[in-house]
């Protein structure tokens, strides 16, 4: 169409396939990145939770930076997010934090956040102003259906407690908070968003059987690995992306080699080009391996 309009000098014509072909070329942008969604639980509702690491009030404050960080992301991206539980830090921060995360694509879009966050910078807490580096983890499961994960309740003690907290913005103060520990592995899940008793409780054993869903895919996953051998150095519990304000300002991916100056930028929020980044390096190991990405 656009030779024709060419040859025969016709500007309305010209205007026409010059509007069809960027409608095409929208179309193609986004039917390339919802390709990149092919991962089994990549249309699953996300368990989402951070953690303090090494580096005491500052990696607690670390923690509730990447908290407000990914809460600004989760409301760009319009998916709904509800927060199970936070444990406040002794003098600033978040010891923890636990985030259930529901939407389009909500565990895929999450997945590639799982892994340790590293922080460099002038210590506010530091009198002598000197650089601190800081910690904190991220994990990220997706949320199973319950039918799928069977757990006994001779295997689990339930303890209930205060919240705790100042109470409004993250949780409520009344004594509905549950405690899940599941005795055999010992994963221990606290849910304290609720006011109702009742209602911690099954959010908490929802998240419980999400994450014992996890550690049967990790254990499969350790099993496999066992017969081919050691391959690439494990996701998990690796540092995967440097947050750098001093003495230069980066953020760096440490899998894509992705880096993004505006440091406040991301902090803020600004997580796509990590996001589609990440996605695109899956593929890219997906395809290079030949393996199924449906475990």
């Amino acid at each position: 169409m656009l030779e024709l309009a060419a040859e025969e000098n016709d500007p309305a014509a010209e205007r026409e396939a010059t509007e069809e072909l960027r409608a095409v070329e929208l179309e193609l942008s986004r039917l390339e990145v919802e390709s990149l969604y092919f991962g089994r639980y990549d249309d699953h509702s996300a368990i989402f939770s951070v953690h303090a690491g090494a580096g005491g009030v500052d990696a607690q404050d670390w923690a509730e930076m990447l908290l407000r960080m990914y809460l600004r992301y989760l409301e760009d991206k319009g998916l709904e997010v509800e927060v199970d539980e936070v444990a406040p830090g002794d003098e600033a921060g978040i010891k923890s934090a636990t985030l259930t995360v529901s939407g389009d694509h909500a565990y895929g879009v999450l997945e590639g956040e799982r892994g340790v966050h590293r922080l460099v910078r002038i210590s506010p807490f530091d009198a002598a102003a000197r650089r601190h580096t800081s910690f904190a983890g991220v994990d990220v499961i997706p949320e199973v259906e319950e039918e799928d994960v069977e757990v006994n309740a001779e295997d689990l003690r339930v303890e209930t407690f205060r919240s705790q907290g100042a109470g409004g913005q993250h949780v409520n103060v009344t004594d509905s908070a549950v405690r899940l520990t599941h005795l055999p592995t010992g994963v221990v899940v606290v849910c304290q968003a609720e006011r109702s008793q009742l209602q911690n409780r099954a959010r908490a054993m929802a998240i419980l059987k999400a994450r014992l869903a996890e550690l049967a895919r990790q254990e499969r996953q350790e099993h496999l690995d066992e017969i081919r051998g050691n391959q690439d150095e494990a996701a998990w519990g690796r540092q995967i992306r440097s947050y750098v304000l001093q003495p230069y300002q980066m953020v760096k991916d440490l899998r894509t080699d992705l880096e993004v100056g505006n440091v406040q930028g991301v902090l803020d929020g600004d997580l796509d080009p990590f996001v589609e980044a990440y996605l695109q390096w899956r593929r890219v190991r997906q395809e290079q391996s030949g393996g199924s990405t449906t475990d």
